[in-house]
C-alpha cells in the first residue's frame, strides 16, 4: 500500500499552485490529478491509515469498493475541470478548486465521523471561492448565502457526531440509520448538501452565479460526496424513497419555465440526484449499485453540460435562453458535445445515463414500489424535456440571435471531448463501470424490453415538446425571476421583519412612554408619604405612639386569646 493519502496530490496542488509561474502552474494542473489517480491505484480493498488527534484515534483512510469508486471518479472530474480551466490566470480560483476536489476525496475515504467533518467543512470553505471569483454583487451575496447554509450543514454533522459518540462511544463511519436524534441530525446535515426538497435552493441560487469554469468544479463534488455518505450510512432508509421521488419530480416544473440555462442545469442536477437518493433508499444490492453508478455518470454528463454552457457564457457573455440561439454556426464542436451530454442525461441507448438510471428504476420495480417507479418514469420523460431538448435547443438552434463568436478555447474543447468520449464509452461498454460497483452486478441493460420502453418514452417526450412548441403552449423564455424556497429567507422573512419594525415601533414607543409615566407617578406617590414633608417623615408625639401600640396589642389579644 502506498503511504500517501489518496487526497494528498490534490491538496498539495491547492497549496502550491498559487506559488508557481503560469507555465509551471498549467503543467501542474494536469499532472497532479493524474499523479493522484496513479497513487490511488496503489490502494487495495481493506487498506487503511490510522492516526490520533486530541486523544482520539482517527481513521484517515478506509478503503473499500465504494470509496475506491468515488475516489477514481473525483480524480477524473478534477482532471477534466482542471483541463477546462487551463486558460485561467486566476491563481486563487485554480488553487481552491484543487482544495475542493481534495476535500471531496478525503471525505469519501474517511473512516470515522471526525475525519468526515474535517473534510466536510473544507468542502464548504474551498468551494465558495468558485462563486465569489465572479466578483459581482449577485455572486458575492449568493456565495455568502451558500457558505452560511453549508456551514450550518457542518454544524449539524458535528453536533450529531458528538451526541452519537456520547450515546454509543463510537465514531465509526458506517451504517447509522435514523433511529436516534443524533443520527437524525447527521442525516439532516447530509440532506442539506444533497439538496433535499426545501433544502435545495442553495444549489440553484449559487451555482449559476459561479464562473464558467467554477460551475464545472461545483457540479462534481459537493452533492456527490453527500450521496456517498447516504450510501455509506443510510442505505435502506425507507424515507429516502419518497425524498428521492420528490427530488426527481419537482425540479422539472421549475426547469421548464427557467430562462437561465445554468439554473436549468441546477434544477436538472437535483432531478438526477433524486434517482440516486431513491437507489440508496432501496438498500444494498441493485439499489445502491444503481445510485453510485448514476452518480459516476452524472458527474460526467452533467459536467459536460456545464462545460458546454460555460463555453457559451465565456464566448458570448450570455446564458439566458431568450438571448441565445443559432450558435451552432459559430460553436459547432461545443454544440455537438452538448448534444452528447443531453443524450446521456436523457438515457438514450449507447449513452451513459441509459446503463445507470435504468438500474435504479429496475430495482424499484423488482421490490414492488410501483408508485415510486411511475414517478421516476415521469421524471425520466421530464428530464428529456428540460435538459435533453431545452438546453441544446435554446442555446444553439431555437432562433438566430445574430451572435457570431469564436469557438471555445482548445483546452475547453479537449475537456468536453474527453467527457463526451467517456459518456459514449460507458454507455456502450457498461461492464467496465459495473466492475467497480460495491456489490456484484446481475443486470443487463441492453435487453429488448428496456430498449423499446426507453425509446418509446423518448419518442413521445420529443413529440410532446414539438406539439407544445407548435401550439404555443410551451412556456416561453422570459426575462423573469422564478420564486423558489429561498424566497422565504431572502424576501419573506426580511420583509416581515421590516413590517414588524414599522408597525411595532410606534406601539413599543407608546408602551415605553406609558411605563415611564407609571414609574414617575409611583415615585411621586412615594414622595408624598416618605419625602421630607411626607406623612411618615414627620416626628410623632410619644403619647400617640403609645396609644397606637396599645391599640395593636388590644387587637392581638382579642383575635388570638379571646
Amino acid at each position: 500500500m502506498t503511504s500517501l493519502h489518496p487526497a494528498a496530490f490534490l491538496l498539495l496542488g491547492g497549496l502550491l499552485l498559487p506559488l508557481l509561474p503560469l507555465t509551471a502552474r498549467r503543467v501542474a494542473l494536469l499532472l497532479l490529478p493524474l499523479a493522484g489517480f496513479y497513487n490511488l491505484l496503489g490502494y487495495q480493498v481493506g487498506d487503511g491509515q490510522v492516526g490520533s488527534l486530541a486523544g482520539y484515534e482517527l481513521h484517515w483512510v478506509r478503503v473499500d469498493q465504494l470509496s475506491l469508486l468515488f475516489g477514481y471518479l473525483f480524480h477524473v472530474a478534477a482532471f477534466l475541470a482542471a483541463l477546462f480551466s487551463l486558460h485561467l490566470r486566476d491563481r486563487l480560483q485554480q488553487a481552491t478548486g484543487f482544495l475542493y476536489a481534495g476535500a471531496a476525496v478525503g471525505a469519501v475515504f474517511a473512516g470515522d465521523l471526525i475525519v468526515l467533518f474535517i473534510f466536510w467543512e473544507l468542502l464548504a470553505i474551498s468551494s465558495v471561492f468558485q462563486i465569489w471569483a465572479t466578483q459581482s454583487e449577485r455572486a458575492i451575496a449568493a456565495g455568502t448565502r451558500y457558505l452560511l447554509i453549508h456551514i450550518s450543514s457542518g454544524l449539524l454533522l458535528l453536533v450529531g457526531t458528538a451526541w452519537h459518540y456520547q450515546q454509543t462511544g463510537s465514531l465509526a463511519l458506517g451504517h447509522l440509520g435514523i433511529d436516534s436524534w443524533a443520527t437524525r441530525l447527521i442525516f439532516l446535515g447530509v440532506g442539506i448538501k444533497c439538496a433535499f426538497p426545501f433544502l435545495h435552493s442553495w444549489l440553484v441560487d449559487a451555482y449559476p452565479e459561479s464562473t464558467p469554469t467554477g460551475a464545472v468544479f461545483l457540479s462534481s463534488f459537493t452533492t456527490k460526496t453527500a450521496v456517498y455518505v447516504l450510501a455509506r450510512s443510510f442505505a435502506g432508509t425507507e424515507i429516502l424513497l419518497y425524498i428521492g421521488a420528490a427530488m426527481a419530480m419537482f425540479p422539472i416544473f421549475y426547469a421548464v419555465i427557467e430562462n437561465d440555462l445554468r439554473r436549468v442545469l441546477g434544477y436538472s442536477m437535483i432531478n438526477q440526484i433524486g434517482f440516486m437518493v431513491v437507489g440508496v433508499g432501496l438498500g444494498p444490492g441493485m439499489g445502491v449499485n444503481g445510485a453510485v453508478a448514476h452518480a459516476f455518470n452524472d458527474v460526467l454528463f452533467k459536467g459536460l453540460l456545464f462545460m458546454s454552457m460555460g463555453a457559451v457564457l465565456y464566448r458570448t457573455g450570455k446564458i439566458n435562453g431568450s438571448d441565445l440561439g443559432g450558435l451552432y454556426k459559430s460553436m459547432p464542436w461545443t454544440c455537438g458535445f452538448c448534444m452528447v451530454g443531453a443524450a446521456s442525461i436523457s438515457a438514450f441507448p449507447l449513452f451513459s445515463g441509459f446503463v445507470s438510471k435504468s438500474m435504479v428504476m429496475q430495482a424499484a420495480a423488482n421490490e414492488g414500489h410501483l408508485v415510486v417507479w411511475l414517478l421516476l418514469l415521469f421524471a425520466s420523460a421530464g428530464v428529456f424535456h428540460h435538459a435533453g431538448i431545452k438546453i441544446p435547443f435554446f442555446a444553439f438552434f431555437a432562433h438566430d440571435a445574430g451572435i457570431r463568436c469564436r469557438e471555445a478555447p482548445r483546452n475547453m474543447l479537449v475537456a468536453m471531448g474527453i467527457g463526451a468520449t467517456l459518456c459514449i464509452g460507458i454507455g456502450s461498454f457498461p461492464h467496465y463501470l459495473y466492475s467497480l460497483l460495491p456489490y456484484p452486478v446481475d443486470y443487463e441493460p441492453y435487453d429488448a424490453t428496456h430498449i423499446v420502453l426507453q425509446l418509446q418514452l423518448l419518442f413521445f417526450s420529443a413529440l410532446a415538446f414539438v406539439a407544445l412548441k407548435l401550439t404555443g403552449i410551451y412556456p416561453p423564455e422570459l426575462r423573469s425571476a422564478n420564486i423558489d424556497v429561498d424566497w422565504t429567507y431572502r424576501k419573506l422573512l426580511p420583509g416581515a421583519a421590516r413590517l414588524c419594525v414599522r408597525v411595532g415601533a410606534p406601539l413599543w414607543d407608546g408602551l415605553v412612554d406609558w411605563g415611564k409615566r407609571q414609574v414617575f407617578a409611583l415615585i411621586e406617590q412615594v414622595r408624598q408619604y416618605h419625602g421630607p414633608t411626607g406623612v411618615f417623615a414627620r416626628a410623632w408625639p410619644i403619647s400617640s405612639s403609645v396609644l397606637l401600640v396599645t391599640i395593636f396589642l388590644a387587637v392581638y389579644l382579642f383575635v388570638y386569646l379571646g
